[in-house]
């Protein structure tokens, strides 16, 4: 599970540039945090009241944050689990190249 405690500067830039073929990963963040804005703005007035839909936008933000970090931890999991370089390419992590 990544901690994420920051990686070297060689790390960080492989991942970036890795990372980057990825970059459509925010679209399934935004639907999702769009559907749960759709799904509480229009069910929370109905069934509670017009209050309760200003809740709407906090929900589908939250949503859209979980799902964001939850993409972005899967796709460094990935990047250390060596689908996107061979192993020995990686930096090994007992040089400090900060």
């Amino acid at each position: 599970m990544w901690s994420g405690a920051p990686w070297c500067v060689a790390c960080e830039t492989a991942f970036d540039t890795w990372v980057r073929q990825h970059a459509a990963d925010i679209l399934w963040s935004v639907l999702g945090g769009g559907v749960v804005l759709a799904v509480v703005g229009v069910g929370a007035p109905l069934l509670v009241g017009p209050l309760a839909s200003a809740a709407a936008a906090f929900a589908g933000f939250g949503t859209l944050a979980v799902l964001h970090r939850a993409s972005v931890r899967r796709r460094r999991q990935q990047f250390i689990a060596g689908v996107a370089l061979p192993r020995a390419y990686l930096p090994s992590p007992d040089r400090n190249n900060t």
